[in-house]
């Protein structure tokens, strides 16, 4: 599960993956839910660890599905945010936590499928120049 935030400038965050899978690639912040856990209590969760922020989800965004190892298929619920305190900074399993404008996401190695996912949901417009299935 992740979360799509924006800051006042419009600009998304993303983090580089520390760990893989997707190790060295940019995405939106997120994790695993843990047992007994809403998602909403996740995506806090998360939030803080990954990005030193806390947030408040504004709604579900979208869903897909993953191929994870041994066949299995992981269902990801990626929801809208917005950050309501805290300080941004990369932490956990993060590499690095910054701001993107849209354009900025075609010239990034994006975790796969994201650029489509974020364009399919009418989250973002597709970024000039690009052609990437992101």
């Amino acid at each position: 599960m992740g979360a799509i935030i924006r800051d006042g400038e419009g600009r998304l965050l993303l983090v580089r993956r520390g760990r893989p899978p997707g190790k060295g690639l940019w995405s939106i912040p997120g994790g695993r839910v843990e047992p007994g856990e809403s998602d909403a209590e996740a995506l806090a969760r998360e939030l803080r660890e990954e990005t030193g922020l806390t947030v408040r989800i504004a709604g579900l965004a979208g869903t897909v599905d993953r191929p994870g190892p041994g066949g299995v298929v992981y269902e990801i619920r990626d929801y809208l945010a917005e950050a309501s305190g805290g300080t941004l900074r990369a932490g956990d399993d993060a590499e690095e936590a910054r701001w993107f404008t849209e354009d900025d996401l075609a010239r990034l190695p994006l975790s796969p499928g994201l650029l489509d996912a974020l364009t399919g949901w009418e989250v973002i417009g597709r970024p000039s120049g690009s052609s990437a299935t992101g």
